[in-house]
């Protein structure tokens, strides 16, 4: 109970979006805004501020980024050893797969902050920045094999990207920012997780799909289940301890991020499949998440 009175606040504000969404009469102009203001201002500012005030030694992060590494490329493998089950055409497939190994950021940092304060913002903020580039390779590789030259100017120009590493270079640099700039990040980095988590209430919609229903369970089970507990194996078998190892479990267990939709429409694929996936692994994040989040307690406490 006391996990998920923990997790209750950030899953509220998904609740809110919902509701917001349904019955507050705003137009899709208006939640189109909110996204690309998270997504290009807020979120950046977040993780940069993080991320530049942290003490982060990359040789030590190396093991966490490496777990981060293996257990996205298990969730990629497990869903091609699904494929038997979904009753699906290649495009439809493909589109469904990234639904197993990426991961929703906007979740990731709030569940951390809330637990590990400052600290487990950086770290999953770093190990989410790190990720981001190897799952949208995966994912747009999957998609079309000649998306290598699109793919590279996208993640040039992806603000994640450029913001987790602008606040390592800071970080490692050894440089400090100025006192007046502190409170601005924060005010800009407080603007995110609540209007981001706003924002992904606000995107869940659960539309038609094709193929078989044990198949969309089967890629569910394997993103809020089998993950974290790969994840889990790894990062004891790479002796990550304590704070790195909770954010790894915490990492594997969020659900699918709602960029994948947006990846699945930009290049001919099923949508809502995609759309239907995400928004059953947010809703059932509230339960696995809390179920996860025991489990490390536990151990911590033991």
């Amino acid at each position: 109970m006391q996990s998920f009175l923990l997790l209750l606040p950030d899953f509220a504000l998904i609740a809110l979006g919902v509701v917001l969404r349904r019955f507050g009469r705003l137009e899709d102009g208006f939640w189109a805004g909110v996204e690309k203001l998270v997504y290009f201002v807020f979120f950046p500012a977040l993780l940069f501020h993080a991320l530049a005030r942290a003490p982060i030694d990359l040789s030590a992060a190396a093991p966490l980024f490496a777990v981060g590494l293996l257990t996205m490329a298990s969730g990629f493998a497990l869903a091609l050893l699904g494929r038997p089950l979904m009753g699906l055409g290649e495009m439809a497939f493909a589109s469904r797969v990234q639904c197993a190994y990426r991961f929703n950021t906007y979740i990731g940092i709030a569940v951390a902050g809330t637990l590990h304060g400052a600290a487990g913002v950086a770290a999953m903020g770093a190990l989410c920045g790190a990720m981001v580039p190897f799952a949208n390779m995966a994912a747009v590789g999957f998609l079309a094999h000649h998306g290598q030259g699109r793919l590279l100017r996208e993640l040039a120009r992806n603000p994640l990207v450029i913001a987790t590493l602008a606040g390592l270079a800071f970080s490692t640099a050894g440089l400090h920012l100025p006192g007046p700039v502190l409170p601005f990040l924060q005010r800009l980095a407080d603007a995110a997780v609540t209007l981001g988590l706003i924002a992904v209430g606000a995107a869940l919609r659960i539309g038609q799909r094709e193929g078989r229903p044990v198949g969309m369970v089967y890629l569910c089970a394997v993103k809020l289940l089998a993950l974290p507990a790969v994840a889990w194996g790894l990062a004891g078998a790479f002796g990550l301890e304590g704070l790195a190892f909770a954010t790894a479990v915490l990492f594997a267990a969020l659900p699918t991020a709602s960029s994948a939709y947006i990846l699945a429409m930009r290049m001919g694929g099923d949508g809502p499949g995609v759309a239907w996936l995400i928004s059953a692994t947010t809703v059932a994040a509230a339960v696995t998440l809390t179920g996860w989040l025991t489990a490390l307690r536990g151990v911590a406490a033991g």
